[in-house]
């Protein structure tokens, strides 16, 4: 009596077979009125990931007959890749705080300062890399990870006294990608999820960083959370764990930015106000415009 079968019944049609043993996808009809195939596709035909659906209409696209024991047939491998905006079924959702941790990349060479490090460069009397650790720490985040590179030995005393672990990359002149994977195989394995920070981005702070960590909510499907202000997208950039394996085959100096393309069903974003998500220190030009106020 669902609208879709009791529709193709009345105008005379049949239901050849109504359920898949496969999820997503378990909604599946197979029907035919007037000699015509009838799929009745269920709401996981809306996702770009392959499913059940995908199935039984790569089938029908090729002429080819869907039978009954062709749908229950399919059952033989269980469940098919997940859909990302879907907790895991066989992994219970964990309800309260999330456990988020963050990533400081600041290997960088600072090829664009002309030969300054421009993660050692004072604002009020503070590295910039110090001021970016202070307001994470200051966060929610439950544990702080700066990914060192170029002049680690000067980074690290930068970050004397503060309560962060530092992890060295020594693949630091490949890119920004090799950082990210530096940061991403050092997050404790309790975490849900970790928010990615540059370690030249001096006027994010922890409000900014909490508003991430509160949007993100894996059981209502927001797995990236992401700053916006009229419609550009900044940083930093949170990230659920689910992404991680693709985070880790980043490449090169580029960032993660198609990922967030790629999942848009998964990303959550948050309003913000002002530069601090999008100012950072790339230039000289940009320091002494910093150091102005």
């Amino acid at each position: 009596r669902d609208v879709i079968p009791a529709a193709i019944e009345g105008i005379g049609g049949a239901i050849a077979h109504f359920g898949m043993p496969v999820d997503p996808g378990n909604l599946l009809l197979i029907g035919s009125a007037s000699g015509v195939p009838v799929l009745g596709a269920p709401g996981c035909a809306r996702s770009p990931v392959e499913n059940g659906f995908d199935w039984v209409l790569m089938r029908l696209l090729a002429g080819l007959e869907v039978t009954r024991q062709d749908i229950t047939g399919l059952g033989v491998g269980g469940l098919l890749m997940e859909i990302v905006t879907r907790p895991q079924p066989r992994l219970p959702v964990a309800d309260g705080n999330r456990d988020v941790a963050a990533i400081i990349l600041a290997a960088g060479r600072s090829t664009r300062m002309g030969g300054p490090n421009k993660l050692l460069a004072e604002l009020n009397g503070k590295a910039l890399v110090r001021i970016v650790a202070e307001r994470v720490l200051a966060s929610k985040a439950s544990s702080v990870i700066v990914v060192t590179g170029h002049q680690a030995d000067k980074v690290e005393a930068a970050l004397h006294g503060l309560k962060v672990r530092v992890v060295h990359n020594p693949d630091f002149a490949e890119g920004l990608a090799s950082s990210v994977k530096a940061g991403i195989a050092a997050v404790p394995a309790s975490a849900d999820g970790a928010v990615v920070c540059l370690g030249d981005m001096p006027l994010i702070d922890s409000e900014l960083l909490d508003r991430l960590i509160a949007a993100f909510a894996p059981d209502r499907g927001s797995l990236i959370a992401v700053p916006v202000s009229d419609g550009r997208r900044g940083n930093p950039v949170l990230w659920s764990r689910r992404f991680f394996a693709e985070l880790m085959t980043l490449d090169g100096d580029i960032g993660a930015r198609h990922l967030i393309a790629k999942h848009s069903e998964a990303v959550a974003e948050v309003p913000v106000e002002g530069r601090g998500a999008f100012l950072d220190i790339d230039t000289p030009q940009a320091l002494e415009q910093a150091q102005r106020g």
